[in-house]
């Protein structure tokens, strides 16, 4: 089968079926759906509630190598291992993230799959979709203004405007915005401090939103969040400044999990992106739940690479939501291993073995992470023309050195023809009942000491370095109370240091946490390592330059 030049051009022809026909196999009636066009819907709260009581399917995470410019394929992995489930004849959904418009316009492109495993309609996802983005972004910014409001009008809550950790967001990167003055002009306008802009996808409300149970568990963290502090040094919430109320409202709708489908018809929950590099990167629990309950086998993925995704899905949603992954499939390429053994980017087309197997290093360090969280795991070898066959059989041995299997998929050429031995294998995994699933730390440990914990056993760092303040800060966090939540790790996603320049499987390193900060609504304390940014720049040349309308008002250039 040869493919078309691109993902869009593959997207744009595919045999769509209407969303109530994909609806109706899950067994929703039309009143269950809200539609969205003809492709895209969303799932009705009645329909959702209807579903407890219900047996869970097996849960499957797909997770990667660190990232490289060469490119994985975890979410094309994620949607043909779907695919390729029901091709088998089992009862399988895919969960997966929406794309933020910062890394559609930027450099990462979108986020629906590739080639013949994508999830349809591609150009709607990577966009405005079914406004869910924007629906945050509106929250997260009106009790940004109601914070400002508030002290405008006389601060009966005594707010130190010195102490106002609540930003603002924008779902773009705009490295302008990371550290502005607001209230500039006045009188009128307010009282001056500086503050700054975060990618939605890094906001506490999306965390918030993929984190809730429902609606009204929505609302209660909503209130939860701490915005500020008094001169006294005790929180102010959205609850103390009634903003909770509103910001649920504005959510209602964005709650519910969005139902398109794959190329093949099969169905798909789309639904929540939070970043794993700066949070915690997993799909919505709503909508892995209701999964869960409609299918036998529901594969979801985690953000970046396993030291990143991997562990904040399994150390927070996992912990949080009471779920229990049946198997793991970590992605790779075999051009992503030679780039671990230092292959540049230019001369990936040449066969070199000795570069592949001085990279699997990398490799090996993720399987054994996953492992080490009790979770049975198999490798996917997302195959590309070049790869030669001494290359493939490198990486396979070396993974059977391990105790792991590595099975080669070319679902991107083939769709779910071309990934059925990786499904057979998942499927004998997820049913084998060898998982013994465990966070790597328990709730009553101290905060600096789960991080510790990350960094040495996930990591392989050697220390963790933090100023006074900073130690000062999680201190306070647990005598306030929080002490018992996950840690979210904010670090490069290009290595498993701080320095995303160091490949392979680093040891021995030192990690700086440079700031934490409360996200007492979501359930998780960040740690921002680093050089990691919450707003992210664009590149010298972001895609944004080559994406246009063609002359049949097509679009051109979205990946």
């Amino acid at each position: 089968m040869s493919a078309p030049n691109s993902d869009i051009a593959i997207a744009r022809a595919a045999r769509k079926k209407p969303i109530k026909e994909i609806a109706a196999r899950l067994g929703m009636g039309e009143e269950d759906i809200v539609p969205y066009g003809h492709d895209k819907a969303k799932i009705a709260a009645p329909f959702l509630k209807s579903l407890e009581g219900r047996p869970d399917g097996r849960l499957i995470l797909v997770t990667a190598v660190n990232p490289t410019p060469a490119g994985e394929g975890k979410t094309t992995t994620t949607v043909g291992l779907g695919d390729g489930l029901n091709r088998i004849g089992k009862n399988a959904l895919i969960c997966i993230r929406e794309a933020s418009l910062g890394p559609c316009f930027g450099v990462k492109g979108g986020a629906a799959g590739g080639g013949y495993a994508q999830v349809v309609p591609m150009e709607e996802m990577n966009l405005h979709f079914t406004g869910d983005f924007h629906a945050i972004t509106t929250a997260h910014n009106l009790l940004s203004a109601m914070i400002d409001n508030h002290i405008y009008w006389g601060n009966e809550l005594q707010i130190d405007s010195r102490r106002v950790t609540w930003r603002r967001v924008l779902d773009m990167n705009d490295r302008a915005l990371r550290s502005v003055v607001t209230s500039l002009g006045g009188v009128a306008n307010g009282f001056p401090r500086e503050t700054g802009f975060d990618i939605t996808v890094a906001s506490e409300v999306m965390a918030i939103l993929c984190l809730s149970a429902d609606l009204k568990d929505l609302e209660r963290r909503l209130g939860d969040i701490i915005v500020a502090y008094r001169r006294d040094k005790t929180p102010v919430t959205a609850r103390d400044l009634k903003a909770d109320g509103a910001m649920a409202v504005l959510l209602k709708d964005a709650i519910q999990p969005n139902l398109v489908q794959t190329l093949e018809n099969n169905p798909a929950f789309v639904h929540g992106g939070p970043f794993a590099n700066i949070a915690h990167g997993c799909n919505s629990v709503v909508a892995t739940r209701a999964a869960l309950k409609l299918a036998d086998y529901v594969v979801t993925e985690a953000g970046f690479g396993a030291d990143l995704g991997a562990e904040k899905f399994f150390d927070i949603k996992c912990r949080k939501a009471g779920l229990k992954p049946a198997a793991a499939v970590v992605v790779a390429t075999v051009r992503a291993m030679k780039m671990n053994g230092g292959v540049a980017k230019a001369d990936l087309g040449a066969e070199n073995v000795g570069a592949v197997k001085a990279g699997c290093a990398n490799l090996g360090r993720h399987v054994e992470n996953v492992k080490g969280f009790g979770v049975p795991v198999v490798v996917a070898i997302n195959h590309f023309s070049a790869d030669t066959e001494a290359e493939i059989a490198a990486v396979k041995d070396y993974v059977a050195s391990l105790g792991a299997e590595a099975i080669l998929c070319r679902h991107w050429a083939e769709g779910s023809a071309g990934i059925e031995d990786l499904a057979r294998k998942v499927v004998e995994l997820a049913d084998g009942g060898s998982a013994d699933f465990k966070p790597i730390y328990p709730d009553e440990m101290g905060l600096f000491e789960k991080i510790e914990t990350v960094v040495k056993k996930i990591y392989r760092g050697a220390a963790v370095t933090a100023d006074q303040s900073v130690r000062d800060q999680l201190s306070g966090f647990e005598e306030a109370g929080y002490g018992n939540l996950p840690v979210c790790m904010a670090k490069t996603q290009y290595s498993f240091s701080t320095d995303p320049t160091l490949r392979g499987a680093p040891e021995g390193f030192t990690v700086h946490v440079r700031e934490v900060r409360l996200s007492a609504g979501a359930g998780f304390v960040v740690a921002i390592c680093g050089q990691i940014m919450t707003m992210p720049g664009l590149p010298s040349q972001p895609a944004a330059e080559t994406i246009y309308l063609n002359d049949q008002g097509e679009i051109e250039g979205l990946f």
